[in-house]
């Protein structure tokens, strides 16, 4: 386009319109290469923010981390109009790459958004894609002496940080936060943990429930740990030196990671209370308390003034999920209307892996109750 209204204006065919286009054209930066890869009609930015509540961690992880926003088409950073903004977080094993990674027949979740913005079906607004992971693989976005303050880190700096760069509704109403699996664990967890930054949460086959959900797989980390004598360091060096693990291996570095986020023993790296006995792998009730303190299913009924604020409610999860997840769903939405709270519940047919096409459902649905200008 550029360089058609350049020739007209050699040849002298320009009219004033082509002209006052051609210099909106030229004041405005053109849209990123990963947008045009990825098909969007918005833009995307990848800013990279230092964190003081990641600094100086016990795994080593870096306290400087990306932060991608997705701004819809027609955004204008010299404008008056503000946007909503809907915070996506990552499950386990995940980071901001692979949420922005593009594979021929799946959408991903900035691919969703701009596809719903083009057809109508969703309210424009910011995404915002938060990157909680470590070196064992996630933090569930909880403030932990082993992992640094995740929670921290997405509340005061994450927002803080797009809230002062970008065009946002900058207050409680503006803001929507969700994610899937691990993400929708740290979805549920920051609306209760932080209430006054997120007006609504979306948890998709979110971590609830934890007595069905995590304790099946102990009896397979107790015994895996105990070929390594116990030593998580050297467990974690050893999984990270392979160019291929096992499903074993993966369960027990999740484990690991949990464990890091809600039971650890003290700020030095790998110094962790597991929560089974090592001797004889029975389960350790005083170390599951610690983790069920965190279990949003449990928390619900002690938190209801942190819920009754929210605008939306909304949990899902497919009837087969390998991690009994389809439960942990039911229970917290039936706590959720225990409180004589209303909550968006829905259940589909699939299993954990390869959902994210419930982002076109909840997306909408978020960005709909947020405040708008």
């Amino acid at each position: 386009m550029l360089d058609r209204f350049a020739q007209d204006d050699t040849m002298g065919n320009t009219s004033e319109a082509a002209r006052f286009r051609l210099q909106k054209l030229e004041a405005m930066p053109e849209r990123t290469e990963l947008a045009r890869i990825m098909g969007l009609d918005g833009d995307i930015r990848i800013d990279f923010l230092h964190s003081d509540a990641l600094a100086n961690n016990p795994l080593g992880d870096p306290a400087t981390r990306p932060v991608v926003v997705y701004l819809p088409k027609g955004y204008d950073p010299e404008g008056s109009r503000r946007y909503p903004a809907l915070y996506v977080l990552h499950g386990y094993t995940g980071d901001v790459a692979a949420l922005i990674s593009s594979r021929p027949w799946e959408t991903n979740v900035l691919q969703w958004a701009d596809r719903l913005i083009r057809e109508r079906k969703m309210p424009e607004a910011l995404v915002v894609l938060v990157d909680g992971f470590t070196r064992l693989g996630g933090s569930q976005y909880v403030d932990s002496i082993h992992n640094g303050d995740y929670a921290t880190y997405t509340v005061r700096d994450v927002v803080g940080h797009v809230d002062a760069q970008y065009r946002t509704i900058a207050a409680e109403g503006g803001r929507a936060v969700l994610g899937k699996s691990s993400g929708g664990f740290g979805a549920m967890h920051l609306v209760l943990e932080r209430p006054g930054i997120f007006a609504a949460f979306a948890s998709h086959s979110g971590d609830s429930y934890f007595r069905y959900a995590h304790f099946p797989a102990f009896a397979t980390v107790h015994r895996m740990l105990e070929a390594h004598d116990f030593d998580a360091k050297g467990f974690v060096e050893s999984f990270e030196r392979k160019h291929k693990r096992s499903a074993a291996e993966y369960t027990t570095m999740e484990m690991l990671a949990y464990t890091a986020a809600y039971s650890p023993r003290s700020a030095t790296a790998f110094d962790l209370d597991l929560p089974f006995d090592r001797a004889t792998g029975e389960l350790r009730d005083d170390v599951f308390a610690r983790w069920l303190a965190l279990d949003p299913a449990e928390r619900i009924a002690s938190h209801r003034d942190e819920l009754a604020r929210l605008r939306l409610r909304y949990v899902d999860c497919g009837r087969r999920d390998e991690y009994n997840l389809d439960v942990g769903a039911r229970v917290v939405a039936a706590r959720i209307r225990q409180l004589g709270l209303p909550v968006r519940h829905e259940e589909f047919d699939d299993d954990h892996r390869n959902v994210g096409y419930r982002y076109a459902v909840s997306m909408p649905a978020l960005a709909e109750v947020l405040d708008k200008e």
